[in-house]
């Protein structure tokens, strides 16, 4: 599993990780880490839009979004 580290970073920062690490890792499920509320939704969106599922876990610092 690919792991992207996108805590404390603002949008759309978090969402063009993302893009990039499916691009580059399309074929692996891809673990994103986010500390605000709106980059989880649009992180969200964004996996949703191309396709992906998405499980999100809150965690104690932010949120764990596992896309497949």
């Amino acid at each position: 599993m690919y792991e992207v580290d996108a805590r404390g970073l603002s949008c759309p920062e978090p969402v063009m990780l993302t893009h990039e690490a499916l691009k580059n890792h399309g074929g692996e499920p891809v673990k994103v880490l986010v500390t605000e509320p709106h980059s989880r939704d649009n992180v969200e969106k964004f996996a949703k839009s191309h396709g992906k599922k998405v499980s999100i876990t809150e965690m104690g610092d932010g949120f764990e979004l596992v896309i497949e």
